[in-house]
């Protein structure tokens, strides 16, 4: 099913109404910053869950809190609006809401102040971000990510997802499915837009919040998931970028990318070379988890039928 209406300027409209000019201040600067939720259609129910919804927008109004942007709606305001635009779409399928506030006024000149900010919404249907979930061979960018000081990766920042594309686009040209990318000192960040992990010696291991990472919902729900259900600890370090090729397992996650293993790194096989029994644990949770099929994770899913 298309895509057929936007919250845009206060309402619902149909989408083709749902536009904006070249003269734009975030067309034009990349001055904005947006969210990405999922909802997952659950057929034994008959229902759409979107999953962790009230994190993802308070995670909206801390992102604009860095870029000068007043959102204009509370989280309970914003969790309304969306269901209300999903049950106007009427999907019985997987799919991604996209939240973006944007600076809207009209003209030449690089600011975030004494702009007019606007919000819209749109969903569409959605399945894998990456084909490979199961088998994803990645290499380390050439590219470095963004620093806090720079554009602060722990906001969703329009304009900062050209660093993003810089080091997916490489990856993809030359044959990989994703790339990861280092810190300026040489750590391990994250993916191109997405947390990593390591399993290594029986443990999970992920970059800090001080590595410029997104702090990411699905890494939260993933740690937590594996304390809780697998007895499985998580050690919050540095990683450098050798013990990515002596990992027992790696894989990615993210909203869009979901749980992703990744089983081969810079040619270098990964453990075994297929998706080791931690990811596949982990990840087969998760989709229970999102669908709503686990009662004790139900305060996660937000329904909208």
């Amino acid at each position: 099913m298309p895509t057929r209406y936007a919250f845009f300027e206060g309402a619902i409209v149909p989408i083709e109404q749902a536009r904006i000019s070249i003269m734009t201040h975030s067309f034009n600067y990349g001055t904005g910053c947006f969210e990405g939720l999922r909802g997952y259609w659950n057929e034994e129910e008959q229902q759409l869950f979107v999953f962790r919804m009230p994190e993802h927008y308070q995670r909206l109004h801390r992102s604009c809190r860095i870029i000068h942007c007043k959102l204009g709606y509370t989280v309970e305001e914003l969790c309304n609006i969306t269901i209300d635009l999903l049950r106007h779409e009427g999907f019985h399928e997987d799919c991604y809401i996209r939240p973006i506030v944007y600076k809207a006024d009209l003209g030449i000149g690089v600011r975030l102040h004494n702009l007019r900010d606007a919000f819209a919404i749109f969903c569409t249907p959605f399945g894998r971000y990456v084909e490979q979930e199961e088998n994803c061979h990645a290499c380390v960018s050439s590219w470095r990510r963004l620093d806090d000081n720079a554009i602060p990766p722990r906001g969703k920042i329009i304009g900062a997802y050209v660093n993003s594309a810089l080091c997916k686009t490489d990856a993809a040209l030359s044959g990989f499915d994703e790339a990861i990318v280092l810190t300026e000192d040489g750590h391990v960040s994250e993916g191109s837009a997405e947390n990593l992990f390591l399993v290594r010696q029986g443990h999970l291991v992920t970059s800090g919040v001080n590595e410029n990472i997104l702090e990411g919902i699905t890494r939260a729900t993933l740690m937590e998931l594996a304390r809780t259900e697998l007895g499985i600890d998580t050690e919050v370090r540095s990683i450098d970028r050798t013990e990515l090729y002596q990992a027992d397992e790696v894989f990615f996650c993210g909203t869009g990318m979901q749980v992703v293993a990744v089983t081969q790194i810079d040619h270098r096989p990964i453990g075994s070379g297929r998706m080791g029994p931690v990811t596949q644990k982990l990840r087969d949770l998760y989709y229970d988890v999102v669908r709503g099929r686990m009662p004790q994770y139900r305060k996660w899913c937000t329904a909208v039928y």
